[in-house]
């Protein structure tokens, strides 16, 4: 053990008395103490009995290494809120450092408020250490259990981009984001410095990055953690950052220049708002940043089986292994316990002591029990317009083409209108916002912007709340945040770099599940996502841009959260909009082109089918659609102009031969009703596609996601999935659905093999596809544009 924290010199020093010393020292040593208990005790929790085999958990999990610096932190924002009254969320990127957080929070008395059995005495701190990291407890990292949390901290790189989102439109709050020396070496915290060319002082809240160095990751050395003060002191400056430097391995050093080095960081926040908010925003600020340098697992064994563990990659998990087995590992532990003196720090019964509970902020002050960090304390429904006004005429379907998303843009722009004093509410896109018509939102909202701006840039502006960076992980991350401290958003982004943030969406999304098992954690806005630019229409792009992947990903998640539509017109985009924007708890991923398409049913006509999210269109259907002799089903809009085609040809060649048309707008409607809130039993299910038909299956994304929601729909290998076969160049439009086999031509080839009966004209229609398939072949390589008859096609079917 460091000799120096077995008896540290409590000496009062510049901003700290030395009654405050004391009471901040204590309550330091009180959380590494049952940081420590959570990691390895099972029983005897206060050391009343010397330590023996039996008080140790069976599996030692958990991490300790980053957790003493975790919790001096958390004691220090504790003096620096109770001192000034501050509102703190603290985000904490060093996820594993979860038993530390734990440790606070149970001290505040936030987590007895929320669980009462883990009691603030013996009784409920043996439940508090029973519970970490075992079966039906909680997990060793900060998550949605954790009061105060609104960072998952099992994956890496997203504490500061999320710590930025939630301070947007939160003007009191200080986020303090602690970020870990490994996830400093991820891309996407990276890129999170630029965070503050979009924080305007005036209206938004504040992010205080906290670059928490102890040298090591799980088994080797950090770049930053082996970077000079000078080296690190250039990156943050060169991001516009003023760093404050603290560092030591002597805890009275450390509680002083700590608590000097917070002071300094909040006065720099409070001038730098102060200033914004009576003289206008003139410029980005230079705001501050706290690199603070201490041991990897600091106050804990120095030395194991001769091996330097403290200050070393070895005290990032369990420094000291084999204490069930080895009385020489189970004596270092018990000294190791005893060292922060526990029968100081909890009185007989097992409370802590006045000096600890005093170090405690109180109330909505305490980190843990800000009402932010469950945001749907705080959150504020959307006043939305009525989606109908924004309809676009449909008077026969397939004859017109529109803009989709330009249709959308409308709405998004007097959403923003009718929510500006609420400020709850914000775009986000890399830098395309434009580029996928939806700059109507421009008539009345710019994008924000926090460095210099020039004539001829346009919508630029600090007030704007339109984000706009090229980064989709900064984009995902932002509005994560955002929504999760109780506000609204949408993500817009071209479908295939929505991959880029999968990881992102796949972690909210676990998130949401786990808190919509929690009473205590209020429901929060949906994840909205809009992916356009789609694979079938970024021809001219080439095969980097086409992929829909992000469906499977949405689609893997749990029912009680995914949810996936594909619109197949504006009007259809106008009502799955308002139902998203007005939903909760839910990842929404919507998912249309942006170019001109055909529309196909009016406001009222679409209103009623994105209700039911799949239905039999009767106009497209010969005989009604009764008693068909092949279904066509389509998802997505691209396809769904394929199969309208196909069923056209069918009508025009094959007149006699009975074909129902079913479109497909709500994905989750495929699943049986008992895999998801939106699935259909196996009588709607066959009522809709029949029980015996073969059905030719037109879908957006790649074919084998539909295979997998409609498996346990009665007989489904009479479903024929054609969609995205990762087969893409930079080609025509009406090419990319041949080279994917989903076009007009191949649909009518597939129905007429898997059609009950083969009606006369058969091979004539075959012979009409198969030239018409050689002639297009021909026809792009000479005039590198589309048939006319391909290119200008609308429904005449009547």
């Amino acid at each position: 053990m460091g000799s120096s924290h077995d008896q540290p010199s409590l000496v009062a020093e510049g901003v700290l008395s030395g009654e405050e010393l004391r009471r901040l020292d204590a309550h330091w040593r009180a959380a590494n103490y049952l940081t420590v208990g959570q990691i390895y005790l099972r029983d005897n929790p206060l050391l009343t009995e010397p330590l023996e085999a039996g008080h140790i958990k069976p599996r030692l999990l958990g991490h300790w290494g980053t957790s003493p610096g975790l919790n001096i932190i958390y004691t220090h924002l504790n003096r620096v809120i109770r001192e000034r009254g501050s509102s703190v969320l603290l985000v904490t990127g060093p996820g594993h450092g979860g038993p530390a957080i734990l440790a606070n929070v149970y001290l505040e008395g936030t987590y007895s408020e929320i669980y009462p059995d883990v009691s603030l005495d013996a009784a409920g701190m043996l439940r508090f250490f029973r519970q970490f990291s075992t079966p039906g407890g909680v997990p060793s990292h900060v998550s949605v259990p954790t009061p105060g949390s609104i960072h998952e901290g099992g994956e890496l790189g997203y504490a500061l981009v999320h710590s930025f989102g939630a301070a947007f439109d939160h003007p009191e709050l200080v986020v303090a984001c602690v970020i870990g020396d490994g996830e400093a070496e991820t891309g996407p915290l990276e890129g999170s410095w630029k965070g503050i060319s979009f924080l305007n002082p005036a209206r938004d809240g504040a992010v205080l990055p906290i670059l928490h160095l102890n040298g090591y990751k799980i088994s080797s050395a950090t770049v930053l953690g082996r970077s000079s003060d000078e080296d690190i002191a250039s990156l943050l400056q060169g991001h516009g950052y003023a760093p404050v430097f603290v560092s030591g391995d002597d805890p009275h050093h450390v509680h002083r220049d700590l608590a000097s080095a917070l002071d300094h960081c909040f006065d720099s926040i409070a001038a730098i708002q102060a200033d914004a908010r009576e003289r206008g925003v003139r410029a980005r600020p230079i705001w501050p940043a706290l690199v603070l340098r201490t041991p990897k697992g600091w106050t804990g064994p120095a030395i194991v089986d001769g091996q330097q563990i403290e200050g070393t990659f070895r005290a990032h998990q369990v420094p000291v292994a084999g204490v069930r087995t080895d009385p020489e590992h189970l004596a270092i532990l018990e000294q190791w316990l005893r060292s922060y003196r526990p029968e100081e720090l909890f009185d007989q019964g097992g409370c802590p002591v006045p000096d600890v509970l005093a170090a405690n902020p109180t109330g909505d002050r305490r980190m843990g029990a800000n009402p932010v960090a469950n945001g749907g304390r705080v959150l504020v429904a959307l006043d939305l317009p009525d989606f109908t006004d924004y309809a676009i005429p449909v008077d026969r379907p397939a004859a017109e083409r529109a803009e989709s998303t330009r249709v959308l843009g409308r709405f998004l722009r007097d959403v923003f209108v009718k929510n500006a004093s609420q400020r709850n509410f914000r775009l986000f896109c890399p830098d395309e916002t434009s580029s996928n018509r939806l700059d109507a939102v421009f008539e009345v909202e710019d994008r924000c912007w926090m460095e210099p701006i020039e004539s001829t840039d346009e919508h630029l502006s600090p007030e704007g709340r339109v984000m706009e960076v090229l980064s989709e992980h900064l984009c995902e991350g932002w509005l994560e945040g955002y929504l999760l401290t109780g506000r609204h958003g949408l993500f817009a982004t071209y479908e295939a770099f929505a991959m880029v943030s999968a990881s992102m969406v796949v972690q909210h999304a676990k998130w949401l599940d786990h808190a919509s098992t929690l009473g205590w954690r209020r429901p929060v806005a949906s994840l909205n996502l809009l992916l356009t630019s789609t694979c079938w229409r970024n021809d001219h792009n080439g095969f980097s841009h086409q992929g829909p992947g992000l469906i499977d990903t949405v689609m893997s998640k749990k029912p009680s959260v995914s949810r996936i539509y594909l619109p197949p017109d504006a009007n259809c985009l106008l009502s799955v909009a308002d139902h998203c924007l007005r939903s909760r708890g839910y990842v929404n991923l919507i998912v249309i082109d942006k170019q001109p398409q055909l529309q196909y049913l009016d406001i009222d006509a679409a209103r009623e089918h994105c209700s039911r999210g799949a239905g039999m269109w009767a106009w497209a259907s010969t005989f009604g659609g009764e008693d068909p002799d092949i279904v066509l089903a389509c998802a997505g809009d691209i396809v769904t102009m394929e199969t309208l085609a196909a069923a056209e040809l069918l009508r025009r060649f094959v007149p006699d031969l009975r074909v129902r048309v079913v479109n497909v707008v709500d994905l989750m409607t495929l699943l049986p009703a008992n895999d998801h809130p939106h699935g259909m039993d196996l009588l709607q299910f066959n009522d809709l596609f029949t029980p015996d038909q073969h059905v030719i299956f037109a879908f957006h994304g790649y074919a084998r996601g539909v295979h997998e929601l409609i498996h346990g729909q009665g007989d489904t290998d009479r479903f024929h999935v054609r969609g995205y076969r990762e087969e893409g160049t930079t080609t025509t439009p009406f090419d990319m659905v041949v080279l994917n086999h989903v076009s007009r031509y191949q649909l009518v080839q597939q129905a007429l093999r898997r059609s009950r009966r083969r009606p006369g004209g058969s091979d004539e229609l075959l012979e009409h596809c198969r030239v018409m398939l050689a002639r297009h072949a021909v026809y792009v390589t000479e005039h590198l544009e589309d048939m006319p008859e391909v290119r200008d096609w609308t429904w005449t079917g009547g």
